[in-house]
């Protein structure tokens, strides 16, 4: 399915050094803030006070994070638990003089102000031990996706395309992490789960451009390799504005509609569609060019046959 077709290829690797000079100084300042101002880790991953409320009807999930702002706990993750009816509260860690029990029923208190028939079910705390735990197996689960992702790559194609679409995920990974470090948003446990999906929806796009180049390579075997580049690219333009279009429509969805439990989720998504389509077309099939890639990784030349075909005179 094509929304349009372009005739005339365009020029993409013509420009593939200036665009790469782009993303390399986009990168290095990512890891620049990354340094310098680093994460907002969530309580999921510093540890502090989880709290559990009941309500006697359906609760108001906006009025709750209102009013423990309102006591001092800015940006506290807020959301319903199983039912319509169960809140969970996660407060930062306590600070110094103050115990969880005391922080929980501050909040408590507040709470009971706007509905006295609220009920506190359970408070506990959670230590910086299970943060790190949490961040240990993040990071785990991070490099485990890489390791598939290059294997994949190298099995489908060639190493050379394998090192060219990790490089442009990562670019992709670490620029969602710069942004987040930069703006000082949160990063919990769903903007961890946007960032896994990130990878596997920008590889895809790299595997569509990859495999066009092979079948160029196939069917046009007097054309450059910058020439196959260029085709392959264009001639997917069209399904990549279907593909990505209709997905960031969904996300954006998310992004304004969702509530806060699926904002970080939802932005981290944005951005990752959004750095993913630059990466794929201009670092990863550039890189795969300067690597030196050809025809021969591909497809296997064919052997001529004797005149004699094999036979002894």
């Amino acid at each position: 399915m094509e929304l349009f077709r372009i005739k005339k290829d365009i020029p993409f690797m013509r420009n593939a050094l200036i665009f790469n000079v782009i993303s390399a100084l986009t990168f290095v300042a990512a890891v620049f803030f990354l340094l310098h101002k680093g994460l907002h880790f969530s309580v999921e991953f510093t540890g502090g006070t989880v709290m559990q409320v009941t309500y006697p009807s359906a609760a108001n999930v906006d009025v709750i994070r209102s009013t423990v702002d309102a006591v001092g706990f800015t940006d506290t993750p807020v959301q319903t638990f199983g039912r319509a009816q169960d809140v969970v509260i996660r407060l930062p860690v306590p600070p110094a003089g103050t115990t969880a029990d005391q922080q929980s029923q501050k909040v408590f208190k507040a709470l009971q102000t706007h509905d006295p028939e609220v009920k506190l079910q359970s408070t506990e705390l959670v230590g910086a031990q299970v943060g790190d735990e949490l961040a240990h197996d993040g990071l785990l689960a991070l490099l485990m996706v890489i390791a598939g992702v290059v294997l994949y790559l190298a099995i489908r194609f060639e190493w050379k395309y394998a090192v060219a679409a990790i490089i442009a995920n990562l670019h992709d990974v670490v620029i969602i992490l710069g942004f987040f470090a930069f703006f000082g948003w949160e990063f919990n446990l769903s903007v961890l789960a946007g960032v896994l999906a990130v990878l596997g929806y920008s590889v895809n796009e790299s595997v569509v451009i990859f495999d066009r180049i092979r079948e160029n390579f196939r069917k046009q075997r007097k054309t450059s390799v910058v020439e196959v580049i260029d085709n392959a690219i264009t001639s997917t333009i069209s399904r990549t504005i279907i593909t990505h279009g209709s997905t960031q429509m969904m996300v954006l969805s998310m992004l304004i509609f969702g509530g806060p439990t699926l904002h970080n989720f939802a932005l981290a998504l944005t951005i990752g569609i959004c750095f993913g389509i630059y990466s794929s077309v201009f670092v990863a099939a550039a890189i795969a060019m300067w690597l030196g890639i050809k025809r021969e990784d591909l497809i296997k030349p064919i052997k001529e046959k004797d005149e004699t075909d094999g036979a002894v005179v």
